[in-house]
């Protein structure tokens, strides 16, 4: 009797353990796991819970799961049959992705690649896919079918980019052709050969765009600051936007600094100084592609310039730029008397610019030599383009809408300025220029004609193009 009671108390202990292993298991299976960079004690359980299996039936992935991550990179969490990549384990995971039948790669990318680079580039890590199309398309939208398998190994190869719906790469000082004062002389390159690093807070920005030797800086996200906020950039510097970003609050300072890039920036709300502020003898600067605002509701002392160059700055070009909701846009030389030294300085090319909703100011221009071609001036309430102290300045099939005052020579008691071309523009529903000068006959000396749209296009071709569009 007391074997068979033995007996029947170890079934009990055996079956009771069994039933805890099988229990603690399942919850294992069950916990979720947070995508993203893992920590030790993250990897273990994720490796733990997942098992590897090979499965070369592709599983579709589900439109309504895919979302945005950052950059060119999309996101889906779901269980994929297979262990994902962690931190001491960043190529164990098997899962291929396919687009439309065709396998994209490289597995196992950094993720800061695959938000900057893209073109098929992606990671299972953890339990998020974080991928991209192969031509940085949105792959909810692009009408492509994207599929996962586990079967064989991932490639780790860049794939051929699918046509382009979208730029297949972020915007980089190639992406645009410079035209203009910015190449001459020498030439803008902005990082071109640097590092790169991606930011997305303001002191990530200050510590890279301060930071010393060449270097590409992108901007992901909305990057907000309050108050006056004087960030200063050191030479050989490109920033650069990606997708939806957004600086606010934020003025550049460039003092005495030189070859540097501005790119695809949407900033706005700069309080007191300039967006982007050039001085003290600061060359080869190229402001490309970018946005500038305020909000006009804090009057004319409250908000600085969109872009002020000054004081003995040279070879600057501003391009395909939008500019609205200022009182005061774009200022070149910050007076007449008192800043002679600022005479056979200041060259400054502006072409295919979007002014509108603007007060005054598109550019005003004292001492230099001052070139603006097939930029659009819509609905502004003063002046538009001011010539002043004896500034060169030469106008080609710009268009003016809705503007008061298109081209002025001499106001608030100021020598009056040259101006060349201003029978090349068109105005529509404008003032007469008031041009108290003889016309001049001034070249900007390099070639731009082969750039050169018919003054009548050009609101429907700036439209499209300027801004933050890369």
């Amino acid at each position: 009797m007391e074997r068979l009671k033995d007996k029947l108390t170890r079934v009990l202990v055996l079956g009771l353990l069994l039933s805890t292993i099988l229990t603690f298991t399942q919850c294992k299976k069950e916990s979720p796991v947070v995508p993203g960079d893992l920590t030790t004690d993250d990897e273990s359980e994720l490796v733990d819970s997942q098992s590897a299996v090979s499965n070369t039936t592709p599983i579709a992935l589900t439109l309504s799961k895919i979302t945005t991550d950052e950059g060119f990179a999309y996101r889906v969490s779901q269980n994929f049959g297979t262990t994902g990549d962690s931190n001491s384990q960043p190529t164990i995971s098997k899962l291929r992705v396919f687009e439309d039948g065709k396998e994209l790669g490289p597995a196992h990318t950094l993720h800061a690649d695959i938000r900057t680079k893209g073109n098929g580039r992606f990671s299972h890590w953890g339990s998020s896919l974080i991928f991209t199309a192969s031509d940085n398309s949105d792959p909810r939208s692009n009408g492509r079918k994207y599929t996962v398998t586990t079967g064989g190994l991932p490639n780790v190869t860049p794939v051929e980019p699918g046509t382009p719906t979208t730029p297949t790469t972020p915007p980089t000082a190639g992406t645009a052709t410079l035209i203009g004062y910015a190449a001459v002389n020498g030439s803008t390159t902005g990082g071109k050969g640097g590092s790169e690093v991606t930011v997305s807070s303001l002191q990530a920005l200050i510590s890279a765009v301060g930071s010393s030797g060449a270097k590409i800086i992108y901007v992901s996200g909305a990057i907000k600051a309050s108050g006056i906020n004087k960030v200063y950039v050191t030479s050989n510097k490109s920033v650069i936007g990606l997708a939806g970003s957004s600086i606010e609050g934020v003025s550049f300072m460039l003092f005495g600094v030189n070859n540097i890039i501005f790119q695809n920036l949407v900033m706005k709300n700069y309080v007191t100084y300039s967006g982007v502020q050039v001085a003290e003898s600061s060359h080869h600067i190229w402001v490309d592609h970018c946005e500038f605002s305020t909000d006009r509701n804090q009057g004319w002392e409250y908000w600085g310039k969109d872009v002020s160059i000054t004081t003995q700055s040279d070879y600057v070009t501003l391009s395909w730029n939008k500019f609205h909701d200022n009182n005061l846009s774009v200022l070149i030389s910050a007076g007449g008397a008192g800043h002679e030294a600022d005479a056979g300085k200041l060259h400054v090319t502006l072409h295919h610019n979007f002014w509108y909703n603007i007060s005054e100011r598109e550019p005003l221009t004292r001492w230099g030599s001052v070139h603006l071609f097939n930029n659009y001036h819509l609905n502004n309430s003063g002046y538009s383009i001011g010539a002043r102290t004896n500034v060169n300045l030469r106008t080609d099939n710009d268009y003016f809408s809705n503007c008061p005052v298109p081209i002025s020579t001499n106001q608030a008691g100021e020598t009056a300025g040259t101006v060349t071309g201003a029978n090349t523009n068109i105005y529509v529903n404008s003032g007469s220029p008031k041009i108290t000068t003889p016309a001049g006959n001034w070249d900007p000396g390099y070639e731009f004609k082969s750039a050169l749209h018919a003054a009548a296009d050009v609101p429907a071709v700036v439209t499209k193009g300027a801004g933050a569009t890369l």
